[in-house]
């Protein structure tokens, strides 16, 4: 979409300035009925946010628990409507009793302190070389075509053993990119099969938890990490790779 602004110089002359600018939009998640959780969000690939979204908050093990997954745009944005067996739904249903009779810490939505250290499961995988970590950083920007208009979209990358960038989604938010390319490799049956996430963004323990939910070993981040996502890292046995730049990166996990 694109607008008219004021562009001003350091000099003080302006001048008209037309460009485009990144959508941002609500999204409802329903499940069996039960409105679960508001996100803003880049309206595009929303199948496939959807699909992340509901295995990165464990409400499915797997892309193929979602019976049905129906998007309805409405004027106030968009609903995102899944059906799930009855065995999830239940804990769902609970969920969001809780949600809304409990007073929240306030943290992305968490119901206690509690869920933050949640058991996550212990990844494997070889090692990525550092080569193939370059080789995809200096295509990074290929893949990004939002973010390349707008300049305000982050990105989230499948990239092989060799480095080459196999799958690409964009949004508004960086957990969201990551969703919808989690949602996208569950929807179109793609492995990592030895090779690594690369994400546009810093990494806070958010990113952790879905990689390791999706069975990614290796996750690598434009920026640096949080000290709850190296914990949660190390918890899990994902090495995290992080300040991942054209000349150096740096390796969380030294032995592997």
């Amino acid at each position: 979409m694109d607008r008219d602004f004021r562009r001003v110089a350091a000099d003080g002359t302006a001048a008209p300035h037309h460009r485009a600018v990144i959508a941002e939009h609500p999204v409802a998640i329903e499940v069996n009925g039960l409105g679960y959780a508001v996100m803003m969000a880049t309206p595009s690939d929303l199948a496939d946010f959807a699909t992340g979204f509901a295995l990165s908050e464990r409400i499915v093990a797997t892309a193929a628990e979602i019976a049905e997954l129906d998007l309805v745009e409405t004027a106030q944005g968009v609903i995102a409507r899944l059906a799930v067996p009855p065995a999830r739904a239940a804990a769902v249903a609970d969920r969001v009793r809780r949600r809304a009779s409990d007073s929240s810490c306030g943290l992305c939505g968490m119901d206690n302190l509690d869920s933050v250290h949640r058991a996550l499961p212990h990844v494997t995988g070889a090692p990525v070389a550092p080569a193939a970590i370059f080789a995809a950083l200096a295509v990074m920007r290929d893949h990004q075509p939002l973010n390349r208009a707008t300049g305000a979209a982050h990105a989230a990358m499948l990239c092989d053993a060799a480095g080459a960038i196999r799958l690409a989604r964009e949004d508004v938010g960086r957990h969201n990119a990551f969703d919808k390319l989690i949602g996208a490799m569950a929807r179109g049956g793609l492995a990592w099969d030895g090779g690594f996430a690369l994400l546009s963004s810093r990494c806070s323990y958010e990113l952790v938890e879905k990689a390791a939910l999706a069975g990614c070993a290796t996750l690598v981040t434009v920026s640096a990490a949080t000290t709850l996502a190296l914990d949660r890292a190390a918890a899990a046995g994902l090495t995290l790779v992080s300040l991942a730049r054209s000349d150096a990166v740096l390796f969380s996990a030294p032995t592997r």
